[in-house]
């Protein structure tokens, strides 16, 4: 038989987990996305304070040489912070800007993330996929690679082809939600790559 104390606990995870999932269904507004790229351009500051620091991830360290789950990319990096220095102040940061926690803007981020990669997929040639099998062939034909580092660009294209998947994975509404975002985005996350479809 079941304690009550038991099936107290047991009623309480699951509205724990339906909660969670109603807060991911959610869809993106205009005003998230934004707070969100503001928390990006406000912890830019934090980026400088800490990233030669213990405080801050660096993603080219020696303890991060494998491919980043890219479903999960913000969510991990604010997994590798928690307990330093620079979680706290960040977390502020993101309060300020309306989210709930650290946790929560990173959710956000997630999905951002998910749908610029998305309609970046959408822009190029359909035979990203054939050009990769290209190139793992020739990797596989080199007499100059061992098969240590044939094994490890296995394991990297393989990374790569699973961003394919999850970018057809993506809701249509957050990419149209993100958009009109995406020159700001970039600008936020620094990167000079043009995410734009807008000429297709």
């Amino acid at each position: 038989m079941f304690h009550s104390k038991s099936i107290t606990r047991w009623s309480l995870a699951l509205v724990v987990s339906l909660l969670a999932f109603a807060a991911q269904a959610k869809d993106l507004s205009d005003s998230t996305i934004r707070a969100f790229i503001a928390t990006m351009n406000d912890a830019q500051a934090l980026k400088d304070k800490y990233e030669d620091t213990e405080g801050w991830p660096d993603p080219e360290s020696e303890e991060t040489t494998s491919m980043p789950d890219m479903t999960r990319l913000f969510s991990s990096g604010v997994e590798q912070m928690e307990g330093t220095p620079a979680y706290a102040e960040f977390e502020s940061v993101a309060k300020k800007r309306g989210f709930d926690s650290l946790e929560s803007w990173a959710s956000v981020g997630d999905r951002v993330f998910a749908a610029m990669m998305a309609i970046q997929m959408k822009s190029e040639s359909s035979g990203v996929g054939q050009e990769m099998a290209g190139v793992m062939a020739e990797i596989e034909n080199d007499p100059n690679m061992s098969e240590q580092q044939k094994a490890q660009m296995r394991a990297m294209m393989g990374a790569a082809l699973s961003i394919t998947k999850i970018a057809d994975d993506v809701p249509a509404a957050d990419i149209e939600a993100v958009r009109p975002h995406l020159k700001d985005l970039e600008a936020a996350m620094g990167d000079d790559e043009d995410w734009d479809d807008s000429e297709d």
